[in-house]
């Protein structure tokens, strides 16, 4: 069994704002394997379907990105999982606008939704997959996050979510190397840690 989780902020007000990528992923990924994120249950909207024969639960936690680490400590517990059998999906805004970026573990690079998973986990060595919405064009990290895409960006992060979604589908039949292979933002290594603690330093604002 695995767990996909995508964060992001319930409610219409909040839908297909930047911050919301990751519930975007997981509601592409239902709608291919003919799920519906519907339930709630665990603090969040859940789904469950198969993914190359395997039982898949898709989680979309409601406690606003800054708790949703308590709904992934829930489903863990209740399924008595560990951790490398969950993948989460999420915004960074220090990625270019629809480039993606999957890694095993890391730095929560500000973000607090991954900053509460972190806490509820009691560890940072799950995988994420992270898909760049565009860096603000003003200090105001906050109004940018929960703002929509432009009429321009809108293709570029239709894309960037379906091959967010295959993204997901090949860590699940071929496991988490050959995801990053193929859909990594470039070949180059992973940034150290230093480079992650830059980045906290940076967006320390930066979620809501």
């Amino acid at each position: 069994m695995r767990i996909v989780v995508g964060i992001g902020n319930p409610g219409e007000e909040y839908a297909r704002t930047r911050h919301n990528v990751g519930y975007d992923v997981v509601d592409i990924l239902a709608a291919r394997h003919g799920a519906s994120c519907a339930k709630h249950k665990f603090h969040a909207l859940v789904g469950e379907c198969e993914i190359d024969g395997q039982t898949t639960l898709l989680l979309k936690p409601v406690t606003y990105v800054n708790e949703s680490g308590l709904a992934v400590r829930e489903a863990v517990d209740w399924f008595k999982m560990t951790v490398d059998q969950v993948m989460v999906v999420c915004d960074d805004v220090n990625l270019p606008l629809g480039k993606l970026r999957i890694r095993p573990k890391g730095s929560s690079g500000g973000h607090k939704g991954l900053k509460s998973l972190e806490a509820h986990l009691g560890t940072s060595d799950f995988a994420r997959l992270r898909i760049g919405i565009g860096a603000s064009a003003s200090p105001d990290l906050v109004n940018h996050v929960l703002s929509r895409f432009g009429k321009d960006e809108q293709p570029v992060m239709d894309e960037a979510k379906a091959l967010a979604a295959d993204a997901v589908e090949l860590w699940m039949q071929k496991g988490l190397d050959a995801c990053m292979s193929k859909f990594n933002v470039s070949p180059e290594a992973p940034k150290s840690d230093k480079s992650d603690k830059k980045e906290d330093s940076i967006e320390q604002s930066r979620q809501v």
